[in-house]
């Protein structure tokens, strides 16, 4: 007798599509699953590079946010309710905060989105989130790359135009990030090299 050869089953999306309420109560989901425009989007392994620009920007983030905000890495932010995607950094609200079980934030809570480019998703992190956290109100927009061949990152930063709901860049930095906005941010872009 031979084994029957073992089917995933994915789940069939609803006619309308996957909500909000979905993406919290479909079982067996995979860690970091988003939801963009009613569609489950399952997050492929990340690469070296991805993680140290996170960590580069988690930590110098966290050296210069003011008392009244969070940084935060991989959590999800309903935008509406068919869209609820994970950047991969992001500064709220303090107050935003309830309890150490939260696993969502509300766009009105979110300072600043920083999405970090990875082969996977690069029309997700350059085209659709944008547009997605431009609409819901998001001050501030992060776009970071890697620059050529070698691990530094390029930092594409974004400040919301409230009359046209568009973001408009504010500048591109490749081996020092040093704004005023949000906040006072001063990030060697180099110190990679050493990471």
């Amino acid at each position: 007798m031979t084994a029957e050869p073992q089917r995933t089953t994915w789940p069939v999306p609803p006619p309308d599509g996957y909500t909000v309420d979905d993406l919290y109560n479909l079982p067996d989901l995979p860690p970091h699953t988003e939801l963009i425009d009613g569609s489950l989007v399952f997050v492929s392994p990340q690469r070296v590079f991805h993680t140290l620009a996170m960590y580069l920007l988690d930590t110098g983030l966290h050296q210069t946010v003011p008392d009244e905000f969070r940084v935060r890495r991989e959590m999800t932010v309903v935008l509406g309710p068919r869209n609820a995607p994970e950047p991969d950094l992001l500064v709220v609200r303090a107050e935003a905060e309830q309890n150490d079980e939260q696993t969502r934030y509300e766009a009105a809570d979110v300072l600043l989105a920083v999405e970090v480019v990875s082969p996977d998703s690069e029309d997700r992190d350059r085209e659709a989130k944008p547009l997605k956290y431009a609409a819901a109100g998001i001050p501030h927009f992060w776009l970071v790359e890697k620059a050529g061949r070698g691990r530094r990152p390029t930092v594409h930063t974004y400040e919301l135009d409230p009359v046209t709901k568009s973001y408009t860049n504010t500048g591109i930095y490749h081996e020092r990030l040093k704004l005023t906005v949000p906040f006072t941010i001063d990030i060697d872009l180099t110190a990679i090299d050493h990471l």
